[in-house]
Formats: C-alpha cells, structure tokens, sequence
C-alpha cells in the first residue's frame, strides 16, 4: 500500500519536481512487512504503519489531555520551562538561534530518572496526563524494537538484537515531545515555519499528530519537499542519523519541517529512540566487514548527541564524523 502525493510549492523555488512521490503504508501484521520496512528505509527513511497496535482510545485521550495543558495560560506553563531540554518551550528550538511558530513539551523516557523540567509538568497537569504518557511511552518502545526486529531479521544482522536491543533496554536515552502549533486568527498568506527543516540524530522516531496538515518531507534530489496528509490514527517512522551511520549510509535520515499555513491547530507526538549514551556508534561489520569501507568514524552516542545539539537545525550533523574528513573526537 502507498500514498501518492504531489510535491509543495516551496516558495515557487524552481528546482522543485512536480512529478508525484509514492510514500509507502506499510501493515505491521503482513507477512512481508519486513522486506517492505527495509526498502522503504533505503529509499525514503520514512515510511506510514498501520496495524500497529497502539489501543486508538489511548491516542484519543492523551491528546486531549497534551491539548488541556497548551490551553493554560501561559505563567503556569512556564513552571515547566524553561527547557534543559527537558520541560516546556516556547518559539526557541534549542539552543543555538532556531525558532518557530511552536510551543512543546520535552521529556525523558526513562522516568525512573530524576528530571526537574519534566516533573515540573506533571506537577501542572492531572495523574492520568503522567499515567497516559506512561502507557504511551511502553507502547512506543514496544513499537520501535518491533521495527527494528524487523530490519535485523530482513537483513541477518548479527548478533541477534544488535539494533532492537539498543531501545529496549533501561539505558536507552530515548525522550517523547509534543509540539504544539497555535491556531491562526487567519489563514497565512504564505507558509510560514513551525519547525525548521532538520534531520533527527537518533535511531528511529514515531511520529504521529491530530488531522492537522503540516508535515514536509525531503525527497529525491535534497530540493523536493512534499506534504505528508496527516493521520491521527497512523504513525510515520523516521530514519534518523545513528541508523544511517550503523547501515554504512544504506538508511536515508530523511529531511523534514513542519510549514503552519492554516487556521487550525496542529499537535504532534514523537517518541525519540536512542540508544544509551555509552553506546558505540559504527557501521555494522556484518553489514559492513571490511573497515576500509566504512564511511564513518566510531563515536558514542553522548558525543554525537553532544555534537548536534552545538548545531543549528538545518545543519547537516554528520559531516564532522564522516571518514574522508579531518576529525578528531577531542574537538567535539
């Protein structure tokens, strides 16, 4: 299954393609849903599942709940904030000059872990927010290892759980954000940004949102964007730059923004899959045995981590860490 789709108007940019885009829908229970999973990573890095198993009441209700908490006013929101990352966030995206027409809210995964910001919004919302989000987070592990099972069995990776493993355990530095973009008194005479276009460093993220449009991705040639149609009842998977390192480049860590050009409301979840901070990062060598081919160096995930959050969005991340570049770990 696929969705056609025609290619945005960015801006009347003459590069960009008409020709239509196939973005592939792919059935988590079909027997082929392997094979599917892996061509779609190398071709695209994003790809729509259904049959996912995630209970449809659970998206309906932590969605109102995340809409309840962008409804406060704004003083007792800011308890939350500012971000460190973790907590609530208003128009900067991150550290380093990004912004958008966007509010959120950061947390970690590992809520074993002590985190100030993202307690302090719990402490602004009702137990059944913490309880939803929970619930939300278990299914989204349960989700991204089943994924990544997927691509181990498809591609004979050895050892077993070599990549699955990496989400599943205690360790996984892993993080769910829920971006929020403000109805518009009036429709945008032109797109403007909600969320600057970027590539995201960890292994997979699952994205889904309300029935709000917004949603880019870069296709093709680095210039073609087109716009995802948004289902709150799917999930889109997402290549993210530690994939693509550990497959030698074979995975695409797909470009993608979110443009705010309507009146209505937009709210997005993404579940963030990283492995732990200590992890090293390199091609697979049974994917990859000979090291001479390998197109990037080893690293930990801290230092990569480390490296993108030093970087504005658009920036392409892994530049520093490919092999045919001077480079050393001590500058990052």
């Amino acid at each position: 299954m696929v969705i056609m789709v025609q290619p945005a108007n960015v801006y009347g940019n003459p590069k960009c393609k008409p020709s239509p885009v196939i973005i592939p829908v792919i059935d988590l229970t079909d027997s082929d849903a392997k094979t599917q999973i892996v061509k779609a990573c190398e071709e695209f890095g994003f790809f729509k599942v259904i049959n996912h198993g995630v209970r449809p009441d659970l998206l309906t209700l932590l969605e109102q709940e995340a809409s309840k908490f962008f409804a406060l006013p704004h003083s007792l929101k800011e308890k939350a904030g500012p971000p460190d990352p973790f907590g609530y966030g208003s128009k900067r995206i991150g550290p380093n000059g990004d912004v958008g027409c966007i509010e959120y809210i950061l947390l970690n995964a590992n809520l074993s872990l002590t985190s100030h910001k993202t307690a302090d919004v719990f402490r602004q919302t009702p137990p059944v927010f913490r309880e939803m989000v929970e619930e939300y987070m278990k299914g989204m592990r349960g989700m991204t290892s089943k994924v990544l099972e997927m691509v181990e069995e498809e591609l004979k990776i050895e050892p077993k759980e070599r990549l699955s493993k990496l989400v599943k355990v205690k360790e996984s530095d892993s993080c769910l954000r829920m971006n929020h973009y403000p109805e518009k008194e009036e429709t945008p005479t032109k797109e403007e940004i909600g969320f600057g276009e970027h590539t995201d460093p960890q292994l997979i993220s699952l994205l889904r949102s309300n029935d709000t449009e917004g949603l880019q991705i870069c296709v093709k040639d680095g210039t073609t964007w087109v716009d995802v149609p948004p289902d709150h009842s799917s999930f889109f998977v997402i290549v993210g730059d530690t994939l693509q390192v550990m497959t030698n480049g074979r995975f695409k860590s797909v470009k993608h923004r979110v443009v705010t050009n309507t009146k209505r409301s937009r709210l997005s979840m993404i579940y963030f899959a990283g492995p732990p901070l200590s992890e090293e990062i390199a091609p697979l060598s049974c994917l990859v045995p000979n090291k001479d081919e390998w197109r990037y160096r080893e690293f930990t995930w801290a230092q990569y981590k480390s490296s993108a959050y030093k970087t504005k969005l658009g920036e392409y991340r892994l530049g520093l860490f490919e092999k045919q570049l001077p480079f050393s770990l001590s500058d990052v």
